[in-house]
């Protein structure tokens, strides 16, 4: 579970410390509330919760929550320029760019290869919520990707 989620929250918040003190964080909140979280029927989806809320706590604290309309729209990079990283964080540039649930999903499915019937469940949404959301993270990257001339 842990290089699952250390990956999840890495996509985040791209710092490796802070990826790993907030993954420290989320597995003392999960032996403190050991008894409690023993019976839970979904112990993934509530840590991956409970990281996303530390991920939050942390931007807070720090004033680095920023608006959708503050957010930088990525360069326009000519295919030829691009090399096997530069493209890679293109992708990831693209993906960054997705709204929150989209972008989740995509992760989840995409870099965790996860099943759309464990996204649903980690998630607490349903099936069609996951279909629909991962189809129009597809379709928005796909449009990015075709706009910038990386693919047809």
């Amino acid at each position: 579970m842990r290089g699952r989620l250390y990956r999840l929250v890495y996509l985040w918040i791209k710092d490796q410390s802070l990826a790993e003190d907030a993954l420290q964080n989320v597995f003392e909140k999960t032996v403190e509330r050991q008894k409690e979280l023993q019976s839970h029927p979904n112990l993934m989806g509530w840590m991956v919760k409970s990281l996303k809320n530390e991920v939050l706590m942390h931007h807070r604290k720090n004033h680095r929550l920023e608006g959708i309309e503050n957010m930088k729209e990525p360069a326009v990079i000519e295919p030829d320029a691009l090399e096997s990283a530069e493209s890679h964080r293109l992708i990831f540039d693209l993906v960054d760019g997705l709204p929150e649930k989209q972008r989740e999903i995509f992760q989840l499915r995409e870099v965790e290869e996860m099943s759309y019937e464990e996204i649903a469940t980690q998630m607490e949404i349903s099936l069609d919520q996951v279909k629909v959301n991962l189809h129009r993270a597809r379709k928005t990257l796909r449009e990015k990707l075709i706009n910038q001339g990386i693919t047809r």
